[in-house]
């Protein structure tokens, strides 16, 4: 029996990196398979070195509810003996994304990980641990044996301020990114199936990947001519809304 995970990403940063060079450190428009799964083994608290073949088997993809804008940060480091300065790297981010990850599995593990992400060993983040998410991460179990199948099906998660932007819009289309087929020629390539966490030799693996669209409603929706309302205010980031959530059930 399978099953899917539903998680939403949001969070004022997130980095999702699958590929870098030297002091060039880019995100990728959305968050990558390696990212989730490294985020799901530290809920389950996994070491760096630990197996991930179980986890590497999942089936993923994620949805695009809010795309967010893309930001370059500088940053400086000294070597910690010499005190001499390491070359200037470039730093890219997704400002005020949301996004939304499902993972599909046996039944018995996605619900392992569900538990895991509810009440988790290492705190999440969304790519680099600079960026903590917004609230739980968890959207729940899915009755469904296909990530993609079960995004097209998910309420749209961006937040209100941005669905007020598109209050005219009685659905919205988003896009779907989920895994092609070994043989399958209309997808992407993307170094990003995890093979091995570990730091000092980390490696990834090649896999397809597949964009498709859904349309969703839009729960904010008015027609043209009704009344205006006051425009949705941005909420306060509260990264700690995600820890008073740790002690429930």
């Amino acid at each position: 029996m399978t099953s899917a995970l539903a998680l939403r990403l949001a969070g004022p940063l997130q980095s999702w990196g699958a590929s870098a060079r030297f002091t060039r450190r880019t995100t990728e428009t959305a968050p990558t398979k390696s990212g989730v799964i490294g985020l799901l083994a530290a809920a389950l608290g996994r070491d760096r070195g630990a197996d991930l073949t179980d986890l590497a088997a999942l089936r993923f993809a994620v949805r695009i509810d809010q795309p967010g804008t893309r930001l370059r940060d500088f940053q400086t480091a000294h070597h910690a003996d010499t005190d001499k300065a390491m070359p200037v790297s470039q730093r890219f981010y997704l400002a005020d994304a949301v996004f939304v990850a499902a993972v599909a599995g046996e039944d018995a593990l996605i619900r392992a990980l569900h538990a895991a992400v509810r009440s988790p060993v290492y705190l999440p983040y969304l790519g680099r641990r600079s960026c903590p998410p917004q609230g739980p991460v968890d959207l729940g179990l899915r009755d469904a044996g296909d990530p993609v199948e079960a995004l097209r099906a998910e309420e749209w998660q961006a937040s209100d301020w941005y669905r007020e932007q598109r209050r005219h819009d009685e659905t919205v289309t988003l896009t779907i990114l989920g895994e092609g087929t070994a043989g399958d020629r209309a997808g992407d390539t993307l170094r990003d199936q995890p093979v091995s966490f570990d730091p000092r030799h980390r490696r990834y693996a090649l896999r397809s990947v597949v964009a498709t669209s859904v349309d969703v409603p839009n729960p904010l929706f008015r027609a043209p001519g009704r009344i205006r309302h006051s425009p949705v205010p941005v909420p306060r980031h509260e990264p700690e809304a995600l820890l008073s959530r740790m002690d429930g059930p």
